[in-house]
């Protein structure tokens, strides 16, 4: 009879046992059960050194920080594990702050909290908001049920850990886009750092922020709440931002092997928006905000209230969870128009993850199912002066989406493992324009479902305890989001049926450590059919962008991260120096487009590079001087005649930890105070634009901020 093997949490599929050695990026000597084969992992981490006990902690709903990163190292291809003590000791306000050490991951800031997130060319073109990627917080979709997401949930100094999984690698969430999944977890009252954090930090734009944590174990009951207050001018004129965000969750041990938690949150931002500009001015007068974005008073102001349910129960064979959730959201965004929308976005989730034996060899398995739907009250007006005028659309958006999706991993030798899967899917979306008004006066309709399947195989070889080398081929599929689907021409807004975005990606990699010597390199290629492709109709108005399917694209790249420890105890104190490079490499074209050609596709630079060098000492003291590097700008447009400039950055973070729970940080930025292009507004040719397009985010300036922390 075969033997049974009781799971751990999700994807772990293994017990760990954590050996972190110093370095940035950090291997993880991760130990299976017996029978099984060791795993390890590069992991973007901050202080080296034995597990602390948040680490060693966690329980059934959310695991501990170690049986986190065995979950992500499980996964047969190319991912990546934030823990949040690196970035705890910095001004971490925005997701760039929280991702920028990951190869492979393009994040650049806007404005505020306004980002580009890009994995792998997804959504390369995109002027707002994110597409192509799946936001997770604990494990449970951020995203709204078209697929539509943006960053305002997600509060840096809230969270635990980050896990990315790129590309087709996210299928053990049960997400197939070509960008993949990135889950942000956020503490218990198991794996916090502290049963009590209180934070002030602030500094450059008149920024001052605030942030508070609680928590407390009581039998079988455990809870947490935590809550960050941000106010800041910005660095540009318009840019003022003013953010409130609360989470909080509870857990029950309703019995042995039972456990439910519950996720609440409220997300208050109002962010004024300051608009792009000229080449010229943002590289001049970069602190100008666009003249239409002053008149029109232009800004996003966004609610958002979400409450989560997982319920998990660990079994004789594997472990079962029912996740559950419903997100309110209400938007007012004065724009070229004012968008007042108000939706609501629920959904239920249950998976089973479990080990066994077959013919004596180890496989893990994972199951899941997804059913989420939801319905978005879409209303514009005619903006004065950021106020509603006479009203110019009154439509309905409705999505559902119901999956299905299976992974599993067969050792067919003890250090080589197959990895099959598939996701089936079916998504609806549906549009009513209804019509009736002076600048709407017919109705419309619209209806369409895209469905398929999505297959995944792999192959993780182990040759030794703290090396890994693997390869896969998945297929992905990217369903057009409402942004994409109720498009503004000449005819109004009207129901635009695209085609989903599908891609193949082929991609290989290795990740481990020998000595001082730590790495995570991926190389990968993915051949898109009906890419779904961006640009801005009118730069000068700030309209948003324009969809159309671009018949063939391709994607490759490198995803690359060495550290090397160039030298250990230079005071004979335990203290360590290393060196970090991160490296992403972005090849994205066109391929015999009738319009385009061969042209690569605009908005993200080709190589992007970051060095670091830290130094930590065991009393607490850290130093870490960085460059950011883009030796050439990416294009401004899809014809190929503009391209921003290059740039580099100079930044110094500090901090020191005492050992009566007091922390203090300085994080100073640009220090060069340098004059360059953060994001662009894609345009399709730049030529034909009189006067040059107004498509351009001019970065920050030189800006330092610090802060004092009590964890006690």
């Amino acid at each position: 009879m075969p033997s049974l093997h009781r799971a751990v949490p999700r994807a772990a599929l293994s017990s760990l046992l954590l050996a972190s050695s110093p370095g940035l990026f950090t291997p993880a000597l991760a130990q299976a059960p017996e029978g099984a084969t060791t795993l390890s992992e590069i992991s973007v981490a901050g202080s080296g050194g034995a597990p602390s006990p948040a680490e060693r902690a966690g329980s059934l709903t959310v695991p501990s920080v170690a049986a986190q990163r065995a979950a992500v190292n499980a996964t047969v291809g190319s991912v990546a594990f934030v823990d949040a003590a690196s970035f705890r000791n910095r001004y971490a306000n925005t997701v760039r702050d929280v991702l920028k050490d990951v190869p492979g991951v393009f994040v650049q800031e806007r404005y505020g909290q306004e980002m580009r997130l890009s994995v792998r060319g997804s959504g390369i073109a995109r002027g707002f908001h994110v597409r192509g990627i799946e936001l997770l917080q604990d494990g449970i979709p951020l995203n709204l049920a078209d697929g539509s997401g943006d960053f305002y949930q997600i509060d840096p100094l809230s969270l635990r850990s980050v896990e990315v999984y790129k590309g087709g690698n996210a299928l053990t969430f049960g997400a197939t886009t070509l960008g993949g999944a990135v889950n942000f977890v956020t503490p218990t009252a198991y794996t916090a750092f502290a049963p009590n954090i209180l934070r002030i930090d602030g500094g450059s734009f008149n920024t001052i922020r605030e942030h508070f944590q609680f928590s407390r174990i009581a039998g079988p009951a455990d809870f947490l709440i935590s809550g960050t207050l941000t106010n800041s001018d910005g660095y540009r004129d318009h840019e003022t931002q003013r953010t409130r965000n609360f989470n909080a969750n509870l857990g029950y041990k309703l019995a042995p092997g039972v456990e439910t938690r519950f996720f609440v949150g409220f997300y208050d931002t109002d962010q004024k928006l300051p608009g792009t500009l000229s080449l010229f001015d943002a590289l001049n007068n970069p602190r100008i905000a666009n003249p239409t974005a002053i008149s029109g008073n232009q800004s996003r102001k966004v609610t958002t209230e979400r409450i989560a349910n997982r319920t998990s129960f660990e079994l004789d064979i594997g472990r079962l969870d029912i996740d559950s959730w419903a997100i309110h959201k209400n938007l007012y965004h004065p724009i070229f128009q004012v968008i007042d929308q108000d939706g609501w976005t629920y959904g239920i989730s249950p998976h089973w993850a479990g080990s066994f034996d077959i013919a004596g060899y180890r496989n893990d398995l994972i199951l899941g199912l997804r059913a989420f739907a939801g319905v978005n009250q879409a209303l514009q007006f005619a903006n004065v002066s950021g106020l509603r005028g006479a009203q110019t659309l009154n439509a309905l958006q409705s999505a559902s989406n119901y999956e299905a999706y299976a992974e599993n991993r067969f050792w067919f030798l003890p250090d080589v493992a197959l990895m099959t899967g598939a996701k089936l899917f079916s998504s609806n979306r549906t549009y009513s324009n209804k019509g009736g008004l002076p600048a709407s006066p017919t109705a419309r309709f619209g209806n369409v479902t895209y469905d398929g399947i999505n297959p995944k195989l792999g192959l993780l070889w182990q040759p030794l305890p703290d090396i890994q080398v693997f390869g896969d081929v998945t297929r992905s599929r990217d369903v057009p989001d409402f942004s994409d689907l109720a498009q503004t021409n000449t005819l109004g807004t009207t129901f635009v049926p695209l085609e989903a975005q599908r891609a193949w990606t082929y991609e290989a990699g290795t990740r481990g450590r020998i000595d001082r010597l730590a790495w995570d390199v991926t190389l990968y290629r993915a051949e898109i059919r009906d890419a779904l492709i961006n640009f801005t109709v009118n730069p000068g108005l700030n309209i948003p962008a324009a969809t159309f399917n671009a018949p063939r694209t391709r994607h490759q790249g490198v995803e690359a991260a060495v550290t090397l420890d160039l030298a250990q105890d230079l005071t004979g104190l335990g203290d360590r120096l290393s060196l970090t490079q991160i490296w992403t490499h972005n090849d994205f074209r066109f391929v015999g487009d009738p319009v385009f050609g061969n042209n690569r596709i605009a908005g993200v630079p080709v190589n992007v590079l970051r060095t670091v060098l830290g130094y930590a000492h065991p009393s607490g003291f850290t130093l870490a001087p960085s460059v950011d590097w883009v030796p050439e700008g990416a294009f401004a447009d899809h014809a190929n005649t503009l391209k921003a400039p290059g740039y580099a950055l100079f930044n110094v973070q500090a901090s020191v930890d005492f050992a009566n729970g007091v922390s203090l940080f300085v994080d100073a930025r640009n220090l060069t105070d340098a004059r360059y292009i953060s994001d662009i507004a894609v345009v399709t040719n730049a030529a034909t634009v009189p006067g040059g397009p107004l498509a351009f985010y001019p970065g920050n300036g030189r800006s330092v901020f610090g802060g004092v922390r009590a964890s006690f």
